[in-house]
C-alpha cells in the first residue's frame, strides 16, 4: 500500500479506537441523574462573577431572580470592575422585577497571581460565607436557567450525594457560524473530557461547565476553592481537578434548560473565544501542541483528503481507509447535531470546523509567545503565574 494509504488506515484505527473506548464521548444522553426532592431543602448562595455584562444581564439575571426553590436562596453579583454600568443594571433589574434577594458587590483589581474572575468568585463566596450556605451556585453571567433549574440541582446533588454537580449550558447557535464552530465544540470538549468517566470514583477524568457549578460547601472548603486554583485561565477544569482530587464526587453532563446567552456572530468572536485559552490547556508546551496538531490532522483532516487522493489515484486502499474514517467522524457528530437541533448535513463538514480549531490553537500559541497570552475582558494573562495586565 501507499504511504497515503498506511495513514489513511492509521487514522481508521484511530477513530474505531475513539468510538469504542474513549468514554462514548459522542453520545449526548447524559443529562442530569435520577433524583427525587429531598425532605429538607438546603441554603443556596448564587455567586455571579460579572465584568462588563450589561449587554446579556436583562435576559440572564432575571431567570436567577425568579428561581422557584423551597429553601433559602440569595444572589451574590460581583461586579468585576465594569466600565458599561453592569452593577446598578443588575440593581436596577431586581428591583423591578423583585425575586430572590440580590446583592452585588466589587472586590477590586485582582492582585498578582490571581485571575481576574476567580478573584471575582472568591470574593463572592467571601460575602455567602456569612450566611453559612450548605451549597454555592457558580453560574456566569450571560447563562440563564429554567425557574426549576437550582431546585434540580440541589435535588440530583442530593440524590446522588455529590459534591459537584455540573451542567454544560446549551450556547446559542444562530448566526452562520455559530452552527458551524459552536456543537463542535462541545463535541471536542466531551471528546477530551468524557462525561460518563468524569463521575467514577478514581478515574482521573475530571472536569466542571464554569457556567452551572452546583458546589457543596464543605467540599469548596477541603480543596481549598478558589485559591487552590487562582491561576487557572481554564478555572472549571481545574475547580472539577480539585475537588475530586480532594475526595469529592463530581458530575457533569449537558443541560436542557440552561442556556448561554451570548452571541458570537462572528467568526472573529468564536476564534477569541477558543485562542484565549487553547494553548493554556495544553499547559504552555509546545511538544504538546506539534503532538495536538498531529494528532487533529491525522484523526480529522487526513480522512477527507485520503478520500480525494484515493479517488483521484486509483489508490483503492488509501480511498476506502479515508471514506470509512470521514464516515466514522460524520457518525459521532450526528447526536451533537441532533441535541443543537442543527441540520445534520453539517455534519460532513466536521474536518472543516476541525481545520479552523486547529488554527485557533496555533494561533493561541502565537499569541503567548508573543507575550499577550489569554486575553478576556480587557485582561490579558500572559504566563500561567503573570498578574493580570490592562489592555
Amino acid at each position: 500500500m501507499s504511504a497515503v494509504a498506511w495513514i489513511a488506515v492509521g487514522s481508521l484505527a484511530a477513530w474505531l479506537w475513539l468510538l469504542l473506548c474513549q468514554g462514548f464521548f459522542w453520545r449526548t444522553d447524559v443529562r442530569l441523574p435520577p433524583r427525587r426532592e429531598p425532605d429538607g431543602w438546603p441554603s443556596v448562595c448564587v455567586v455571579v462573577p460579572a465584568r462588563d455584562e450589561a449587554a446579556v444581564l436583562p435576559e440572564s439575571l432575571p431567570s436567577l431572580l425568579a428561581q422557584d426553590y423551597p429553601g433559602r436562596a440569595e444572589i451574590f453579583l460581583v461586579d468585576d470592575g465594569s466600565s458599561d454600568g453592569t452593577g446598578e443594571l443588575a440593581r436596577e433589574l431586581a428591583r423591578r422585577l423583585g425575586g430572590l434577594p440580590l446583592t452585588v458587590d466589587s472586590p477590586g483589581e485582582p492582585p498578582a497571581g490571581w485571575t481576574g474572575k476567580l478573584w471575582a468568585v472568591r470574593h463572592g463566596i467571601g460575602l455567602a460565607r456569612a450566611r453559612g450556605p450548605e451549597y454555592l451556585l457558580l453560574t456566569d453571567a450571560d447563562i440563564a436557567h429554567a425557574p426549576d433549574s437550582l431546585r434540580e440541582l440541589v435535588a440530583a446533588a442530593r440524590t446522588g450525594d455529590l459534591d459537584l454537580v455540573s451542567q454544560m449550558a446549551r450556547l446559542r447557535v444562530e448566526s452562520v457560524w455559530e452552527r458551524l464552530v459552536v456543537p463542535a465544540f462541545v463535541y471536542f470538549f466531551a471528546q477530551l473530557y468524557p462525561f460518563r468517566r468524569i463521575a467514577v470514583q478514581g478515574s482521573r477524568t475530571a472536569a466542571a461547565a464554569g457556567g452551572c457549578v452546583l458546589l457543596c460547601t464543605a467540599a469548596a472548603e477541603r480543596a481549598r476553592i478558589p485559591d487552590a486554583i487562582r491561576q487557572a485561565v481554564i478555572d472549571d477544569v481545574a475547580l472539577a481537578r480539585a475537588v475530586k482530587g480532594s475526595g469529592g464526587r463530581i458530575w457533569l453532563g449537558l443541560a436542557e434548560h440552561v442556556d448561554s446567552v451570548r452571541p458570537y456572530p462572528r467568526l472573529h468572536d468564536l476564534w477569541r473565544m477558543v485562542s484565549r485559552s487553547a494553548y493554556a490547556q495544553l499547559r504552555h508546551n509546545p511538544l504538546v501542541l506539534a503532538a495536538t496538531v498531529a494528532g487533529l490532522a491525522l484523526v480529522y483532516l487526513v480522512p477527507p483528503v485520503a478520500l480525494v487522493v484515493g479517488l483521484a489515484a486509483g489508490g483503492s486502499g488509501a480511498a476506502a481507509a479515508g471514506g470509512l474514517a470521514w464516515l466514522l467522524m460524520t457518525l459521532t457528530y450526528l447526536p451533537m447535531l441532533r441535541y443543537y437541533r442543527q441540520p445534520l448535513l453539517l455534519a460532513p463538514l466536521l474536518p472543516f470546523t476541525a481545520f479552523l480549531y486547529l488554527l485557533m490553537t496555533v494561533d493561541s500559541a502565537v499569541q503567548h509567545y508573543r507575550g499577550r497570552g489569554a486575553a478576556w475582558k480587557g485582561r490579558t494573562y500572559a504566563r500561567p503565574d503573570a498578574a493580570p495586565e490592562q489592555q
